[in-house]
């Protein structure tokens, strides 16, 4: 790790239900030892660290202020939050131009400073924003990454374990590609314990497998649209993707992760950004997973990556 970066220190830019949910989860978490938040709107940002810092007495000493920018040049992980939030009725690609502008009233600013962190980005689009601050920040892809598929493979493995009545931590499955509508569900290499899937079904008693694993990945791709049509925004979940996100990072974990990362020919894909599974250090993307696709699997990511693709090279960067 760079020398002048503090291991300790996290900052968060954006402090609307999504980035103040992260850094609750942070604090609790005792990862960080310093957590500066930023907005544009100073005094929102204030009201959340004062709120937030009142539970210090009950976790682990830490620092948690607002700052400005000038404060995120040792952070370990500059998390980037900021942006219109997904409204009834409107899909994350929706987002894009809105969210594009702002960010590039951002990236420059981390640019400028020289940061050496990982930079982490969790506005939607995901991986069209993640792939805007790749190109505006000049940053080594490996150290510019978004949160991807991370929550909507959490939401399949919970679906998973309450279809199978099994701890959802045993399950192993990816959801893959765009975080939205084209996401696809990696079937074909999901397992419970190392047991295939169908297998496992059958032991448990169920036996349509076609008919269960649709209705669970459409239950898993619209449960983000359920969740702001009945409370208008989704932050407990993304709080905590967010949360083991900076955990591997943070701990050198080396652990596997869906995140959204730049692809260079993985299942003929080339010059995207989008959700699949990587090895995850303290300076970022270490690996690529190959993870088994089956045709139908393979032709549906390139479908979600072509789709992600046409967006960026409309957008004016």
């Amino acid at each position: 790790m760079n020398e002048y970066i503090n291991p300790r220190k996290v900052a968060m830019i954006g402090c609307g239900f999504v980035g103040s949910a992260s850094v609750f989860a942070l604090m609790q978490s005792g990862l960080f030892s310093e957590i500066v938040l930023i907005d544009a709107d100073k005094e929102k940002a204030q009201g959340e660290a004062m709120d937030i810092s009142h539970g210090i007495p009950f976790t682990r000493h830490m620092k948690i202020y607002a700052g400005d920018y000038d404060d995120i040049v040792d952070a370990h992980i500059i998390i980037i939050s900021a942006g219109a939030g997904q409204k009834p009725g409107e899909s994350r690609l929706d987002l894009v131009n809105k969210n594009v502008a702002i960010f590039k009233k951002i990236i420059p600013e981390i640019s400028k400073r020289r940061c050496e962190g990982v930079l982490l980005i969790v506005s939607n689009p995901v991986d069209i924003l993640t792939q805007v601050a790749l190109k505006l920040s000049g940053f080594p892809e490996h150290r510019v990454i978004g949160s991807g598929t991370v929550l909507d493979t959490a939401r399949l493995k919970y679906q998973l374990g309450e279809h199978l009545m099994v701890d959802s931590r045993s399950v192993h499955a990816f959801i893959i590609g765009e975080h939205g509508d084209s996401e696809v569900v990696a079937w074909s290499s999901a397992n419970v314990s190392g047991i295939a899937l169908n297998n496992f079904c059958e032991m448990r008693g169920h036996f349509c497998h076609e008919r269960a694993t649709e209705e669970i990945a459409e239950r898993v791709k619209n449960s983000a649209y359920e969740i702001i049509n009945r409370k208008r925004a989704t932050y407990y979940g993304i709080a905590t993707s967010v949360k083991r996100i900076c955990e591997v990072i943070a701990r050198d974990e080396k652990s596997i992760l869906p995140v959204s990362h730049m692809m260079h020919g993985q299942h003929g894909i080339d010059g995207v950004v989008l959700g699949m599974p990587a090895i995850l250090g303290s300076d970022g993307i270490e690996a690529d997973v190959p993870i088994s696709l089956d045709e139908d699997e393979k032709a549906r990511l390139k479908a979600s990556a072509d789709a992600l693709k046409r967006i960026f090279d409309e957008l004016d960067i």
